[in-house]
């Protein structure tokens, strides 16, 4: 086989214009869509605004970071680990005034079930999940 042959083979022929483009590839099959990682999140966005519109919530935020563990450090001040943190799809308050934090969930990961459990521990705050 010639090199020439072996480029043809494996898509990386530089007369058809080099390597063919790779797709980026999600784990659970998400679509980005505009700035939301998933389609179910874009619609749920969307819903939320329009709530908000006609007065059903108020100061809807994204994502939303919570701190669950600070960074920590030895004597010396270096860091032995990272802070641990939950990024929230939306933020914001039901008619009622009350905190809502809401996550739109497809596959509930096991990450996932551990920051939900210290959300409720660290904050007090329980998910939404839809």
């Amino acid at each position: 086989m010639t090199i020439d042959e072996f480029r043809k083979l494996t898509g990386g022929d530089k007369s058809s214009g080099g390597s063919p483009a790779k797709k980026p590839y999600n784990k659970y099959g998400n679509k980005r869509v505009g700035k939301n990682a998933s389609i179910k999140e874009h619609t749920r966005a969307g819903e939320l605004k329009l709530m908000q519109l006609v007065g059903e919530i108020s100061n809807l935020r994204e994502q939303v970071t919570y701190e669950l563990l600070p960074e920590q450090k030895d004597k010396d001040g270096n860091l032995l680990e990272n802070n641990l943190s939950y990024r929230a799809d939306f933020v914001y308050y039901d008619k009622k005034g009350n905190l809502v934090v809401e996550d739109s969930k497809g596959y509930r990961t096991e990450e996932y079930k551990i920051k939900r459990k210290l959300m409720l521990f660290v904050h007090g705050i329980r998910i939404k999940e839809t």
